[in-house]
């Protein structure tokens, strides 16, 4: 056990209002040569939904749900969006917090869902602050699994269908950022195809399932992850469909957009029935799980080489 005396939730923030899209979204990029239009085109994303992401609802909600079972007091901070994670140490350092173990809400591998997270612990740590240890990835543990699966399996009874196909997504990534994910290189699409497996054996199904992407965002001549989940829904062979957000733990913008709005559109343009299966959400099983990464022994930290951070256009090799 880490002997913690505070959990920190530390995930990726999002707009609560339409003022605060395009300075969140500034945030997000920053230093990255996106171009204005990019954001201007994403910004209207969160203004079709009243400029509110419904991330930070759902952090809230899992604040609330672990602080009854967590044994310590939970606080929680944000890389891009209020409350900040550097304002959030600085409470629990005020607070005299020592240790904390820190739950990313990311469950993979990689650049984003991984070392950037490690980068923002080194950021936000603070002279005479708590030590702040991240929790392991989580894909493949049974409380994750039985959250999406449990999830998965009332999309397929709203559904009707027991002849639907599962289409697992997660957010795509430049295939160079995915071949130096992990000590070995390809474990972000390892470990996403491992909890797709799981959860489809949680559900006792034998049939075929797909692993598709959504969401990138790069330049045309950078190849990322594929097939696009629109582009795949256009060919698949399936009598109906239930969607599993598996890359997500809870309703991100690209959740509600890509999925909700964007796949549900083309999903009935072609006539092909569809469901999409809740993240992982406050599901109980989900929540214990959490508490339960409290208590294993305290995960080493992954090697620097681990991970890199993707070369920007016009950097120096």
């Amino acid at each position: 056990m880490g002997n913690y005396d505070a959990l920190l939730i530390l995930s990726f923030g999002g707009p609560e209002g339409p003022d605060d899209v395009m300075p969140f979204l500034e945030n997000v990029v920053r230093g990255r040569g996106v171009p204005r239009e990019r954001l201007l085109e994403v910004a209207e994303h969160y203004l079709g939904f009243g400029g509110v992401s419904p991330i930070n609802q759902q952090n809230r909600d899992l604040v609330e749900a672990l602080r009854p079972v967590a044994g310590v007091p939970v606080y929680w901070g944000n890389r891009n969006w209020r409350p900040f994670g550097e304002e959030t140490v600085l409470r629990m350092r005020d607070d005299g917090v020592r240790k904390a173990a820190v739950f990313a809400t990311s469950a993979w591998a990689g650049y984003s869902s991984c070392r950037q997270y490690y980068e923002d612990i080194a950021r936000i740590s603070v002279e005479d602050g708590p030590e702040l240890v991240k929790m392991r990835h989580f894909g493949d543990h049974p409380g994750f699994v039985a959250a999406v699966a449990d999830h998965t399996r009332q999309a397929l009874e709203r559904l009707g269908r027991d002849d639907a196909r599962l289409v697992f997504t997660a957010h795509s990534i430049p295939i160079t950022m995915a071949e130096t994910a992990g000590p070995a290189g390809g474990l972000y699409v390892a470990q996403l195809r491992r909890s797709a497996e799981l959860v489809t054996r949680a559900l006792g199904r034998t049939a075929p399932w797909d692993l598709v992407w959504q969401s990138r965002s790069g330049p045309p001549r950078v190849p990322w992850l594929e097939p696009d989940v629109c582009d795949h829904l256009r060919k698949i062979d399936a009598p109906a469909v239930v969607l599993v957000p598996l890359g997500f733990v809870s309703d991100h913008m690209e959740v509600v957009y890509d999925l909700d709005t964007e796949a549900r559109q083309v999903a009935d343009e072609l006539g092909l029935p569809m469901e999409r299966a809740a993240t992982a959400g406050v599901h109980p099983a989900f929540v214990r799980m959490v508490r339960e990464l409290m208590d294993e022994p305290e995960p080493a930290p992954c090697p620097l080489t681990c991970c890199p951070a993707p070369r920007r256009p016009g950097a120096p090799a």
